[in-house]
């Protein structure tokens, strides 16, 4: 007969004294230069997982070693506990580690991307002094890392989504939109979904009609709109900027209520050539963590932006789609040309998006819900520099 021998009371006891002390020594050392409660989560939350930081030593990935207290490392060797939890949690780590290279946003999908530290740019001076106060976001900057999986054209990524093949022969510098010969507006602002906003350092909250949403116009993408139009309206162009929320009361059935104000403003100035619908993003990691797309400009940091481009795909009535490709591609590469982390890749959908209407309808995400509105008003100064530039010098 074999006697199965349990551990003694007091042995139990001893590993069990050792594994709380090393969690709490970790605990402490990594709360200590938290002056705050709320700091001391944030700390907690950026080492990810404490299980995961301990196997990690254990099993000789070196990377965390020199943060860990020589309690929690002799608590590891005498846990086998966390090492039966091997297998576990180094699938964990692999999802930990890849978090951000798909962002969800409204869908788009932006493979290989590499969320790294902002890379610095072409300075510029805003004409206007932007505060930039820190809203505690995590900020990104998602750049690709590699052709695959896009359709590239000089310094422009795309991702096709959509049904309709095109490859890279169609971008020559041309686009049939064009400015017209006769006096009047020539472009349309306009904002299928004008009560996204972003997030607000403390102290300039607004009131909130929605998750990141507020109808005030002087905290969502009519706000945008309003830059976007400046910067147009300074370099000569002359802009109409409609500040109707079509995503409220209803979000539900925004774009047949956008459709209907683009209509009626062709219909009344038909020397309208281009229209703009600016939007912004939405955009998290794999476990929900909200975070800020942002690029560096002169020290400053700008909203990520990048083009949403429709088409026929989805059945609706649109055969010049890839006109509205055309000049979308010319004015993301003069950004890029300009800075180069500011775009990120363009989508292709099959949703028309409303961008039949005319040869040079573009949809715009500027930012993220996590951006603070500064960095996205940075970021549309420079869109409406760029874009006035691109249809000026066609």
């Amino acid at each position: 007969m074999t006697i199965q021998r349990r551990p003694q009371p007091q042995r139990r006891r001893k590993i069990t004294a050792i594994v709380l002390a090393g969690i709490i020594l970790y605990l402490v050392a990594v709360t200590a230069a938290s002056p705050t409660a709320s700091d001391a989560w944030k700390a907690l939350r950026q080492q990810k997982n404490l299980a995961l930081a301990l196997l990690r030593s254990q099993l000789g990935d070196r990377r965390d070693a020199e943060d860990l207290p020589a309690a929690v490392a002799l608590a590891i060797g005498q846990s086998p506990m966390l090492l039966s939890g091997q297998s576990a949690v180094l699938a964990l780590r692999r999802s930990v580690e890849t978090d951000g290279s798909t962002p969800p946003g409204d869908g788009n999908q932006t493979p290989d991307v590499d969320g790294t530290a902002p890379i610095p740019e072409n300075p510029i001076q805003p004409d206007t002094p932007l505060v930039f106060a820190d809203n505690g976001v995590t900020a990104k900057t998602l750049v690709p890392t590699s052709p695959d999986g896009y359709i590239v054209t000089g310094g422009v990524y795309i991702n096709n989504r959509s049904d309709r093949s095109f490859d890279a022969s169609l971008f020559d510098g041309t686009f049939a939109a064009a400015l017209p010969e006769a006096e009047g507006p020539q472009v349309l602002i306009v904002h299928t979904h004008g009560s996204e906003a972003y997030t607000m350092p403390p102290g300039e909250e607004y009131e909130a009609s929605g998750d990141c949403r507020t109808t005030d116009n002087s905290f969502n993408v009519v706000r945008v709109g309003d830059e976007i139009a400046k910067a147009l309206e300074e370099a000569g162009l002359s802009v109409l900027h409609d500040n109707t929320l079509c995503d409220y009361p209803a979000y539900n059935g925004a774009y047949n209520r956008s459709l209907d104000v683009v209509n009626s403003y062709l219909a009344k100035y038909p020397t309208i050539s281009f229209v703009l619908d600016v939007h912004r993003d939405a955009i998290s990691d794999a476990d929900g963590t909200v975070y800020k797309v942002v690029s560096n400009v002169a020290g400053l940091n700008a909203a990520q932006m990048s083009f949403v481009i429709g088409t026929d795909g989805g059945g609706l009535d649109h055969p010049n789609w890839k006109e509205n490709l055309k000049l979308a591609a010319a004015i993301h590469q003069k950004l890029t040309d300009d800075f180069p982390t500011l775009m990120r890749p363009m989508t292709v959908r099959n949703s028309r998006y409303n961008q039949h209407t005319t040869l040079g309808s573009l949809l715009i995400e500027v930012g993220a819900a996590g951006n603070s509105l500064d960095e996205a008003l940075l970021s549309a100064r420079l869109l409406g520099k760029a874009m006035a530039e691109v249809i000026q010098n066609k």
